[in-house]
């Protein structure tokens, strides 16, 4: 019997986890698949307080877990596979074990969507790109393309113009499916431009670490073109990885994990952070804002509930 089980290991789970272990709590955080979320396979960030130079993703994830250690967080390398919120204790299940706890906070964060290349995955990090508002700064003066047609990608190819020389929007349809206020910036934007009814068959150059250029396909005449960029920002959604909670607690329509006065979910006693219920800022300190939020909340609760 645990008092805070926490799930997912990015910055709104270490956050949880230091604030809990602080106070007294002996939480125990389940790590998932990807430790340290997608800190994890993020190369340089620039964006967060306290570090000047910046600081790499991995070491930034690596810190806050010694950190949340120092204070006697419990760490557990396994996936929550089955949560079970219809009585307490709470239960989960991992593939060897049940675990139960009277209180949970759900971190488990969001998975950008992507196009779904071998490159694509050896090159995040080095030119590939999910976020504008981590990466933009690296590509100053230089010419780039954005994957998408939607508003979130509209919205990073108009914030990608800040640094870029030049940003290609490339969408597989022949008109956009973002709302129109946002088209009419976009399109009034000189220095973005459409390339349209296209998909990225491949992106180059895997060896070099280094983004060169892509493949481009026209779906309409299936002609195949080289496409020379410095970087691919791909804009095609998250997908919240909720699934395991489906049916158990209230989520928006796509999935995110609805949260009122603070980080309180549809059922007393178990608490969201993150990406998992964040799908507007989607930032490192942001997540682990909300993660210090969901601890506090954590820690009333188990003390009004005792």
């Amino acid at each position: 019997m645990r008092n805070v089980v926490i799930i997912g290991s990015g910055p709104a789970g270490y956050t949880a986890a230091i604030y809990t272990a602080r106070a007294n709590l002996n939480p125990l955080l389940i790590e998932g698949l990807q430790v340290g979320g997608q800190l994890s396979i993020t190369t340089d960030v620039e964006n967060f307080p306290g570090f000047p130079e910046g600081v790499m993703g991995p070491e930034l994830m690596e810190a806050m877990k010694k950190q949340a250690a120092r204070f006697g967080t419990d760490f557990m390398s396994a996936l929550v596979t089955k949560a079970d919120f219809s009585q307490r204790p709470f239960r989960l299940w991992t593939d060897d074990e049940q675990i139960q706890a009277k209180a949970v906070i759900i971190c488990s964060g969001a998975s950008a969507r992507l196009i779904g290349l071998e490159a694509e995955k050896k090159l995040i990090g080095y030119g590939v790109s999910t976020c504008a508002t981590c990466d933009g700064y690296f590509f100053r003066g230089k010419e780039i393309i954005v994957v998408g047609g939607g508003d979130s990608a509209l919205e990073e190819a108009t914030f990608l113009t800040k640094f870029a020389s030049k940003v290609s929007v490339i969408h597989r349809r022949d008109k956009l499916r973002a709302s129109k206020i946002m088209q009419d910036k976009a399109f009034r934007n000189p220095k973005i431009h459409f390339v349209w009814d296209s998909v990225v068959d491949d992106i180059y150059d895997v060896e070099a670490r280094n983004v060169r250029g892509v493949k481009l396909r026209n779906l309409k005449s299936h002609e195949m073109t080289d496409f020379k960029t410095d970087g691919v920002f791909v804009a095609i959604g998250h997908e919240p990885n909720t699934q395991i909670f489906s049916g158990q607690i209230e989520m928006d329509a796509n999935g995110y994990i609805v949260t009122h006065e603070g980080t309180k979910t549809s059922i007393p006693g178990v608490f969201a952070a993150g990406d998992v219920q964040d799908h507007v800022y989607r930032q490192a300190i942001s997540a682990a804002g909300t993660g210090c939020m969901a601890a506090i909340d954590a820690e009333r609760f188990l003390e009004h509930s005792e």
